[in-house]
């Protein structure tokens, strides 16, 4: 099975997703006049201006949810495998990825938000690429296949990886514990301790809703993002002279990486996708769940979540391994010889370690047990917004079936969901990664392929951004958004709500008159 899933990654992850991720990337940038460096004080600006309602989240609660899925084990593990495997030049490349991805962030976005609508059940909004692959391309199969490729991803690929993190994590600091028989296999009394109390949170949290997931992200993912890049930074200014010798490295390796130049865009392209989601069409579920004035808002929102991931979080995990020199670097050669070993063989590569190390080495056990910590939240809160990802997903799939499809099938994908928490929990890392990367793989695929035929067909993202600007250059009081006018047509929400706000002002006109 680990052979059948090591050929299925090699297929999906061939350098032609490496370079429609990136190529993607440039497009968008050069199409919005790299919004990504125009508009960041705007982006700043909107984070917390927007409101929650009864159907929506406000703009930083999608953010911190979206940044629940986009800072996770990718954050921490992920960039310890782009070094381990790719050499410190992959980190560059993630840069890059992060950096063109933001303008990719927010097209996925502002076409999750153009094309919302509000959920028949609960009356919350729902959208994402399953919706407007349907309504701007008017291609339901479409719509549909995303819908179930992300469901089987999101709900049974991906859990796995952030769980067994969360899982090595905790026993790196406290052991496995006795040995314990479950279904014929000896597992540590800690391993499923920390599976269990995985599973009770989690069940707790999701079976109060998007607004109980929101509140807690909002809460969690801020302070422990804070606090990690806080520790990081002091590690990096106690070893002050030699940040310019790590970054020298970054840059430098980025084009003769030790582990090969194709190593490290590879690695560094595929963790970059994996942790900053641009393009992967994962972060759009949660712009679509959000309360604004004009969906350019919260397109660029979610541009900005794609800096705070890659350009601080993944910045902070580089710079922590690479100034302490915890890494080993794996490359093309025979098991048990590395081209660089500055710690021990038997350090997983595809795991916290090299991270934990790093922080041991300057905090000692507080260290071990601060990255624990922070893993197991940043961990958690992506098996959350996985989890309220593929709960829109079913959503979608059952809108037209009946509510009592739609019960059913929100249960199914939480019980599915825990057991895959639990079996990535058990198993091995690589095995887990290389699963998880499938899931990534399809998604973005699907995902990036689709927003850029959206992109032909109608432009309905960059019209939408041309509009915002226009009314911020006017000054206007309060942002409107009327989709016919630039024939963006199946903005259902949208045009309702435009006519509503024209018959309320007309009405309130009428009212001062009299």
């Amino acid at each position: 099975m680990e052979g059948l899933v090591n050929s299925v990654n090699g297929v999906i992850w061939s350098s032609a997703l490496i370079y429609l991720c990136l190529g993607a990337g440039l497009f968008y940038s050069i199409t919005t006049r790299f919004l990504q460096v125009r508009l960041f004080g705007e982006m700043l600006s909107l984070i917390f201006k927007g409101r929650a309602s009864t159907d929506g989240i406000s703009s930083f609660q999608a953010l911190t949810l979206s940044l629940a899925g986009r800072v996770g084990m990718g954050n921490i593990a992920g960039v310890a495998a782009a070094i381990g495997f790719g050499g410190p030049g992959a980190v560059f490349w993630m840069w890059v990825v992060g950096f063109l991805g933001a303008s990719t962030a927010y097209i996925e976005s502002t076409l999750a938000q153009i094309y919302k609508e509000k959920d028949v059940v609960t009356g919350q909004y729902r959208g994402g690429p399953a919706y407007y692959f349907e309504r701007a391309l008017g291609q339901r199969w479409y719509g549909v296949a995303f819908a179930v490729t992300a469901l089987i991803a999101l709900s049974i690929f991906l859990p796995g990886i952030q769980a067994n993190g969360v899982v090595n994590a905790v026993t790196q600091v406290l052991g496995e514990g006795s040995t314990m028989s479950v279904l014929g296999s000896d597992v540590g009394s800690m391993r499923l301790g920390a599976i269990a109390i995985i599973l009770v949170v989690f069940g707790i949290i999701i079976f109060g809703g998007i607004k109980r997931i929101a509140t807690f992200t909002e809460v969690v993912v801020p302070f422990m993002a804070i606090g990690y890049i806080v520790l990081a930074l002091i590690i990096m200014f106690s070893n002050f002279s030699l940040i310019p010798q790590v970054f020298g490295m970054i840059v430098g390796d980025a084009f003769t990486a030790q582990a090969g130049f194709g190593a490290a865009i590879g690695w560094g392209v595929k963790r970059g996708v994996y942790s900053s989601e641009a393009g992967q069409g994962t972060a759009p579920h949660a712009a679509a769940a959000a309360e604004v004035d004009h969906p350019a808002q919260q397109g660029l929102v979610q541009s900005f979540s794609v800096y705070v991931d890659t350009l601080l979080v993944c910045s902070a995990t580089a710079f922590m391994i690479l100034t302490m020199g915890t890494y080993n670097i794996q490359g093309e050669l025979p098991d048990g010889q590395f081209i660089v070993q500055n710690v021990a063989a038997g350090v997983e590569i595809n795991s916290p370690a090299f991270t934990q190390l790093a922080m041991e080495s300057v905090y000692g056990a507080f260290g071990d047990t601060f990255i624990a910590v922070a893993v197991f939240f940043f961990a958690f809160t992506t098996i959350l917004a996985n989890y309220y990802i593929a709960e829109v997903n079913v959503a979608y799939l059952t809108r037209f079936i009946s509510t009592h499809a739609n019960r059913v099938g929100l249960l199914l994908v939480k019980v599915v969901t825990m057991i895959m928490i639990a079996y990535g929990g058990l198993n091995s890392a690589g095995y887990i990664w290389a699963i998880g990367d499938i899931g990534v793989g399809l998604i973005a695929w699907l995902n990036i392929v689709g927003i850029l035929l959206i992109f032909v067909v109608a432009r309905p993202a960059i019209k939408a951004l041309k509009d915002y600007e226009t009314q911020r250059k006017a000054g206007v009081a309060r942002y409107t958004f009327n989709p016919a006018k630039f024939g963006i047509k199946n903005a259902s929400y949208w045009e309702e709500r435009y006519l509503n706000e024209q018959k309320s002002d007309k009405q309130s006109s009428l009212d001062k008159d009299q």
